[in-house]
């Protein structure tokens, strides 16, 4: 494909050669560059690529967009070699990324989900929904990239330009008509979904995180790269009983739909039950507004019935049929959020990705309401990671949890003592009766887990904290095979060969 072709759209200026020049792929890494590449140097958080140009060059690069000038001589860049210096090389590499797989998101209907909690889980039942109506549908998050069966692992929960670009022409070749796609603050701040336009966008909510050195310099900056959603869609649905309703709207370009408890909401939550069957735990509710009647969603939870709703008011957007819609909301699973795990005997077990204090207290409250014997939280805190997420973890599951295990959750290149520490003031911070919850601490995760469903008593609720769908433990620096699921179903063998349950 010619350099010019790639460049549509993007601001820049030669700075040497000719843009007519034949291109075979791009490359945003030096180390991926081969003969007749193009190679876009960025400047990142933590490496400039322009200083890996000379490595670029001896691969075969055959063409450079950078964002500033550079030391031709000193490069070995040979006269009238192409350079091209772009603008924005973020946006530059989006929009040029796009127009090598010819814009493979035109292609489909896309759904494109932001928020600071519930994107996987609204994402999952989106997609499942639009499956049952008979469609072929790809999904991109933190759990991974799924289509047509096939499950590619996520280094972000949205993806490098680049990269996302040639997902999305790889699913419009196997055939998928429509992409859901969690939307992260980081993809608008870093650019990584420029040019990117969705037929439906959804706003869950929005809460500080993700707010510090090398994530958004405070919650203005977060909110601000948040909405940008609700400026590249045509229509989207907007949690309307967030806190900063009023903030998220402000400035948008699309048609606005909300959903909520809410008086004002167009798609009004009304009545909700728990439910119970078999260790299964799930919500019943009903809806006003855009859609009136009884909806049951496979997941516990009051948060998953503002998932639930937003999922069905995107189903109503997208004009798909009432009976697959309610049937895809019933049987929903979502990998390690609130997730079952199957083989229990009288007592539930959990999966779920909570790892600070505010998606803590939102799983352990609503799982209190399902009036366990016991609730037990195994869980721990990243190493090299905020302290004050530590502290205040402990608190909540000091305050709400019956019983704790304290254990390893990726301590990194940190002591696992040091981090049990913050843990521990947290925890005994907080006030329960006479005091925070009693607690145990066993370092490694797959022993907590087995010590946790060996000591099961019947009508316990045990819910593993943290983790969710990951599947490794790091540890100085080395990501060792690990997954919560895995280890749940290790210790009911174990267990259940043994035929052992508490009756007490």
């Amino acid at each position: 494909m010619k350099l010019r072709e790639i460049l549509q759209g993007v601001s820049y200026q030669v700075l040497s050669g000719d843009v007519d020049v034949d291109v075979k792929d791009l490359a945003y890494d030096s180390r991926q560059v081969q003969e007749g590449f193009l190679f876009v140097a960025l400047a990142g958080a933590v490496t400039d690529g322009h200083a890996y140009i000379s490595q670029a060059l001896k691969a075969g690069a055959k063409a450079l967009v950078v964002e500033h000038e550079v030391d031709h001589k000193a490069l070995g860049i040979r006269e009238g070699f192409p350079v091209v210096m772009a603008q924005d090389g973020r946006t530059a590499l989006s929009l040029m990324a796009a127009n090598f797989y010819d814009h493979p998101a035109s292609k489909m209907k896309m759904i494109g989900i932001t928020g600071t909690k519930g994107k996987t889980t609204t994402a999952f039942m989106v997609r499942d929904i639009i499956e049952k109506a008979g469609f072929s549908c790809g999904l991109i998050g933190t759990v991974g990239t799924f289509f047509k069966g096939k499950k590619i692992p996520s280094e972000h929960t949205t993806p490098e330009s680049y990269d996302l670009q040639k997902i999305l022409a790889d699913m419009v070749a196997e055939g998928c008509e429509y992409l859901v796609m969690e939307v992260s603050s980081q993809a608008y701040k870093l650019k990584r979904v420029a040019g990117i336009h969705y037929h439906v966008g959804v706003f869950t909510n929005i809460t500080p995180d993700h707010i510090g050195p090398g994530e958004h310099e405070d919650f203005a900056e977060y909110l601000t790269c948040k909405k940008e959603l609700l400026k590249n869609c045509d229509v989207a649905l907007v949690n309307r009983d967030d806190e900063h309703w009023a903030e998220i709207i402000e400035g948008a370009t699309c048609k606005i739909y909300s959903f909520g408890k809410s008086e004002e909401a167009d798609l009004k939550i009304g009545k909700v039950a728990h439910q119970e069957e078999d260790g299964t735990l799930s919500m019943v509710f009903e809806t006003e507004g855009r859609y009136e009647g009884k909806v049951v969603v496979g997941l516990p939870g009051r948060f998953n019935v503002k998932n639930a709703t937003a999922a069905l008011g995107v189903s109503q957007l997208l004009d798909l049929v009432e009976e697959p819609v309610l049937q895809a909301l019933k049987d929903v699973k979502v990998a390690g959020r609130v997730e079952p795990v199957p083989g229990t005997r009288g007592y539930t077990v959990l999966i779920d990705y909570a790892h600070n204090g505010v998606s803590t207290e939102s799983v352990l409250t609503t799982l209190m309401e399902y009036n366990p014997g016991r609730l037990v939280a195994i869980f721990g805190c990243g190493g090299n990671r905020s302290k004050l997420r530590r502290y205040e973890m402990g608190e909540v599951v000091g305050a709400l949890a019956d019983f704790a295990i304290v254990t390893a959750d990726n301590p990194r290149k940190e002591a696992f003592q040091d981090i049990v520490k913050d843990i521990e003031v947290g925890l005994k911070k907080a006030e329960k009766g006479k005091g925070s919850c009693e607690y145990v601490v066993i370092e490694d995760r797959g022993e907590a887990v087995e010590y946790g469903v060996r000591h099961a008593k019947k009508g316990d609720i045990i819910v593993l904290l943290g983790k969710g769908h990951e599947d490794y433990q790091e540890i100085q620096g080395v990501r060792y095979p690990y997954s919560d699921k895995a280890a749940v179903l290790n210790a009911l063998k174990k267990v259940n060969e043994g035929n052992e349950i508490n009756e007490e």
